[in-house]
């Protein structure tokens, strides 16, 4: 109790994911791009001994590790992403730094990836201690369409699986602590775009025509009440819009408006009827107004459902090798309005996605920023919580 989780990783393990996580920093790729990320993923795997990764979403790969043990035969699934942003990094104090202009590991994927590494060299190493399959996934295009996470449901690499687990850099936890929750975790992500048309006229004689622009002001106006009075509280929902574009001119009555947004909800049960709800505003504003709507919309990645049970024993797994302190004890929504194409695997399978917390002197930055950064220093100690993890999922 209280000690740390060691020796699950070999040296050349340790130094093998920490080299990972420098080349693939300093040489980010944006989503959907990932393609010497992925060579260089197989090319680790290989040096190990892991031959026969498999090819998914064009970049993605996944790996699976089959135990030599007599036992439960268990299916477990790890999901590491992969991809960059678009973002110009502005951390000089970092010998790895992105070295190619505009793009930089700004989410800490760089980091996932290495922890999912170490995952699956460590448990192919110790394969005679377990029965059943682990399946790593090295999982492109999280932050971009067409996204990975749909590819692994769709071709359903998660088939027959009983468990799936994922993980998250989270820069508002002191360095060192993890933190996990059961429920909805993150919030649903679908695109919505709207077209409002009217009829144009002199600005001088309005009566004469449509304004497209009067009936995008009462839109906006009107959807946010779907949130305020036909949401749960606690569904967490939220509607952005995000572009708006319309008009010709100061003295002309415009004719058209164009808009596009984000509909968001942890709750996967009142997903559609959101989406449903802003479709329905739209065109009853429009005829309001004496106009049209055309309203279309896609669905992104599903929120991110953590098990009831695979959280407890998570809590209880940090608090026996790391100890309590370093359980946080955060009770709010941890990720606010954020979402994640793990979704996709908790829809299919029990799931767990955890967070380890990044925050210290010097990497005091959020995801998503110039001056993001985690340290090396958490790399080790948390691929080897996931390994001991994934061993208790597999063994008990």
């Amino acid at each position: 109790m209280g000690t740390t989780a060691n020796n699950l990783l070999s040296g050349a393990e340790q130094d093998a994911i920490i080299e990972l996580r420098h080349a693939m920093h300093r040489e980010p790729e944006l989503s959907n791009n990932e393609w010497k990320t992925q060579l260089r993923i197989r090319e680790t795997l290989e040096r190990f001994g892991l031959t026969g990764a498999k090819t998914f979403h064009k970049t993605g790969l996944y790996i699976d590790v089959e135990g030599l043990a007599s036992g439960p035969k268990r299916s477990v699934a790890v999901r590491g992403d992969i991809d960059a942003l678009p973002i110009q990094e502005t951390r000089d104090d970092l010998p790895y730094r992105s070295q190619v202009p505009g793009l930089m590991h700004a989410c800490g994927h760089d980091m996932h990836a290495s922890i999912a590494m170490g995952t699956a060299l460590a448990l192919h190493r110790m394969r005679e201690d377990f029965s059943g399959k682990l399946r790593v996934f090295f999982q492109p295009a999280e932050e971009a369409e067409p996204l990975g996470g749909r590819s692994v449901a769709e071709e359903g690499l998660l088939n027959g699986f009983d468990a799936a687990i994922g993980f998250h850099v989270k820069t508002d936890l002191p360095a060192g602590t993890y933190g996990v929750r059961e429920g909805a975790v993150t919030k649903s992500a679908d695109q919505f775009a709207l077209k409002l048309i009217g009829l144009m006229a002199h600005g001088a004689k309005p009566h004469a025509g449509v304004d497209a622009i009067a009936m995008a002001g009462a839109f906006i106006n009107e959807v946010q009440k779907v949130v305020s009075r036909e949401m749960p509280f606690d569904d967490g929902a939220i509607i952005t819009i995000g572009t708006i574009a319309g008009g010709e001119a100061t003295n002309i009555i415009c004719q058209s408006v164009t808009m596009t947004g984000t509909a968001r909800t942890g709750s996967a049960d009142r997903r559609t009827l959101l989406v449903q709800r802003v479709r329905e505003i739209a065109e009853g504003v429009a005829a309001m107004h004496r106009g049209k709507a055309e309203f279309s919309a896609t669905l992104g990645e599903p929120p991110v459902i953590n098990d009831v049970a695979m959280v407890e024993r998570f809590r209880r797994l940090v608090i026996e090798t790391v100890g309590a302190n370093k359980l946080s004890d955060q009770k709010s929504p941890i990720t606010g309005g954020g979402s994640d194409d793990f979704g996709f695997y908790s829809a299919c399978v029990p799931s767990i996605y955890f967070w380890f917390g990044s925050e210290e002197q010097g990497n005091q930055s959020g995801v998503h920023t110039p001056t993001f950064g985690v340290s090396d220093n958490l790399l080790v100690p948390t691929t080897e919580l996931t390994v001991r993890y994934c061993l208790e999922m597999l063994t008990s």
